[in-house]
């Protein structure tokens, strides 16, 4: 799916381009996934397709973590249903 398909989804879905972004998704579930589900950060950078550093470098590092990405797509789809039923949401104010 293209870039101008996911943000002309976005749009219908009423988000003006001043709300939100389709990187600024990832970026919200990267930043829940490590602080609030407490992921660890290489399993979450892997998911997004982020080069991994390693002290070895890029090219050693082969690892992939499907099982615990498995596990962490599952934690996260849980907590967007958590979300759907009345979970416990911090409101943030607009910013100027």
């Amino acid at each position: 799916m293209s870039d101008v398909a996911l943000l002309a989804g976005l749009r219908r879905m009423g988000f003006d381009k001043s709300e939100m972004s389709v990187h600024g998704f990832r970026a919200m579930a990267r930043t829940i996934l490590d602080e609030v589900l407490g992921v660890r950060p290489d399993f979450i950078e892997h998911q997004l397709a982020h080069a991994v550093r390693d002290p070895n470098g890029r090219a050693y590092n082969r690892t992939s973590h499907l099982p615990e990405r498995r596990k962490m797509m599952q934690t996260w789809a849980d907590y967007l249903d958590s979300l759907k039923v009345g979970a416990v949401v911090i409101p943030f104010g607009k910013s100027a």
